[in-house]
């Protein structure tokens, strides 16, 4: 796996030093927007509420695929550093 790859430790550890510093994605802020939009627009009668009902559904479950994918990619990230401590220690994961 290209992740896993030592000669991308450099890249890794970069991008691990910024985890819980990263702002939101921009896909996430849109799909924000867009709830407070379509909240705004019921208010306002200007969108009917079974309509509303069923974007906000979709819309919700686009907002879990993408904490799946943020969980996958934390996943990896753990994988790989846990990879390198055991190939600094000379050891493996699972005892003989």
């Amino acid at each position: 796996m290209l992740g896993h790859d030592p000669k991308n430790a450099e890249r890794r550890r970069r991008g691990q030093s910024r985890g819980g510093k990263s702002k939101p994605s921009k896909e996430l802020v849109s799909i924000k927007q867009r709830l407070s939009d379509l909240a705004d627009s019921v208010l306002e009668a200007k969108v009917d509420k079974g309509v509303a009902a069923v974007a906000s559904q979709i819309l919700n479950v686009y907002l879990r695929s993408i904490e799946l994918e943020r969980k996958i990619k934390e996943t990896d990230e753990l994988e790989a550093r846990l990879e390198a401590l055991e190939q600094q220690k000379g050891g493996s994961r699972w005892p003989a």
